[in-house]
C-alpha cells in the first residue's frame, strides 16, 4: 500500500463510477483491520503513528468512494475535469426552472403527503442523474461533460436535504 495512491488503487477497485457498495464496505473493513494502530502496539510509537496515518487515509478514501456524489466529483478531478462547484455554478435554464418549481412546491407544501410527493420526484430525478453520470464516465469517458451533471446532482442533494428537514418538522 502507498499513501499516495488514488482511492481506487488503495481499495483495489477499477477506476469507474459504477461500484458495488458492499464490496467497498468489505474492502474498507479489511483495510482498517490491516492498518489498525492497536495491531502495532508492540512495535512502538512510530509504528502506531504510521498505522494511524494509514487509518485516516483509508477512512478518507472510504468516505469518497462510498458516496456516489463524492465518487463522481473525485473521478472528474482524477481525469482533469475538476467540478469547482464553489466557483462555477452555471446551470442550464431548464434545470434552474425545475429547481425553482421544486422550491415553490416545497414552500407551498403543508402536509406530509405533499412533501412525500416532492421527495419522490427528487429521488427519481436523482436516480436518472446518477445513471447519466455513470454512462458519461464509465461508457463514454466524458468526464468534462459529466462535470455539469455532478454539479446538478449537488443542487438536487441539497434540495433533498431541505425536503427531508421539512418532513422531519411536520412529523414531530
Amino acid at each position: 500500500m502507498n499513501l499516495q495512491s488514488d482511492d481506487f488503487t488503495l481499495f483495489g477497485l477499477e477506476q469507474r463510477f459504477g461500484q458495488d457498495r458492499a464490496a467497498i464496505d468489505a474492502r474498507w473493513k479489511d483495510l482498517q483491520r490491516q492498518a489498525h494502530p492497536d495491531k502495532f502496539a508492540d512495535q512502538g510509537a512510530a509504528a502506531q503513528r504510521v498505522a494511524m496515518q494509514w487509518s485516516v487515509r483509508i477512512n478518507e478514501a472510504y468516505q469518497r468512494l462510498k458516496d456516489p456524489l463524492k465518487r463522481a466529483a473525485y473521478l472528474c478531478e482524477l481525469h482533469g475535469a475538476p467540478v469547482n462547484a464553489e466557483n462555477n455554478t452555471a446551470m442550464p435554464a431548464t434545470f434552474l426552472m425545475q429547481q425553482m418549481q421544486w422550491r415553490e412546491e416545497l414552500d407551498d407544501a403543508t402536509s406530509t403527503q405533499a412533501l412525500e410527493q416532492i421527495s419522490l420526484q427528487v429521488q427519481q430525478a436523482k436516480r436518472e442523474m446518477l445513471q447519466k453520470i455513470e454512462r458519461l464516465m464509465d461508457d463514454s469517458q466524458a468526464f468534462a461533460e459529466a462535470v455539469g451533471q455532478v454539479r446538478a446532482l449537488m443542487f438536487v442533494e441539497r434540495f433533498e436535504d431541505d425536503v427531508n428537514k421539512r418532513l422531519d418538522q411536520i412529523e414531530t
